[in-house]
C-alpha cells in the first residue's frame, strides 16, 4: 500500500494518554490526543502498558518539523544523458515507475530518508556537483 503525504493531523491518528510523560510536550501522540478528544466521541489508543513515560517509549514520534523536498526534475538540465537514463532507471526500479514519476514531478513530497536515496543513486552515476531539489517545505511528519 502507497504512503500518503499527510500534512495535517490525520483523524484516526493513534494517541497516548500518558500526561505525565517526561517527552508528552513534544511527542505527536500526546499533541494528537489534546486535539482529537474536542473533535471525537471515539479515539485510537496506543495502549498504555505497552508504552513508557520516558525516553525509551517506542511509541514517541517527534513533533519537529521535517524538511521535505519537492520534485528534481532540474537535475536532467545539470547530467549527462547517459548519467540521466540510469539515474532514472536506478530511482525506477527503487520506487517504482509511477512512483518515480510522482516525485520527480514534485506529486509526493520525499522525507530526508527517500531525499537521500536519490542523493545516493546521484553519486553511483558519477555526478560530482551538489544538486538541489525543486523546492523544499517543511512540515510535521506524521506517517513516514
Amino acid at each position: 500500500m502507497p504512503k500518503k503525504n499527510v500534512t495535517q493531523l490525520p483523524e484516526d491518528y493513534p494517541v497516548c494518554i500518558h500526561s505525565d510523560c517526561t517527552q508528552a510536550s513534544t511527542c505527536l501522540h500526546r499533541i494528537a490526543y489534546a486535539t482529537l478528544k474536542e473533535r471525537h466521541d471515539t479515539l485510537t489508543l496506543i495502549n498504555p502498558e505497552r508504552c513508557t513515560t520516558g525516553s525509551a517509549c517506542s511509541y514517541y514520534r517527534d513533533s519537529t518539523p521535517v524538511r521535505y523536498a519537492c520534485g528534481f526534475t532540474g537535475f536532467q538540465k545539470q547530467m549527462y544523458p547517459e548519467q540521466y537514463k540510469m539515474f532514472t532507471l536506478m530511482l525506477q526500479s527503487h520506487f517504482g515507475r509511477n512512483p518515480y514519476f510522482d516525485r520527480r514531478n514534485g506529486t509526493v513530497r520525499m522525507p530526508p530518508s527517500e531525499q537521500e536515496v536519490v542523493m545516493n543513486v546521484l553519486k553511483q552515476v558519477g555526478v560530482t556537483t551538489e544538486l538541489e531539489f525543486d523546492s523544499y517545505e517543511n512540515s510535521v511528519n506524521w506517517c513516514d
